[in-house]
């Protein structure tokens, strides 16, 4: 998940690194990112069972 966070931040800052006194807020957008998308995958609830 922090993969994703991390490029998601990167493509919507543009970014690749930010210089170093961007670092803490790039950082914590990717943390709360990651924070966010694990409890949207925590919370979805699938219905059915799986086809194979």
């Amino acid at each position: 998940m922090r993969a994703a966070a991390l490029q998601y931040v990167r493509k919507v800052s543009g970014f690749r690194a930010p210089a170093a006194h961007n670092r803490e807020v790039f950082d914590r957008a990717v943390d709360e990112i990651t924070a966010a998308t694990m409890t949207l995958l925590d919370g979805l609830e699938i219905r059915g069972a799986a086809r194979s």
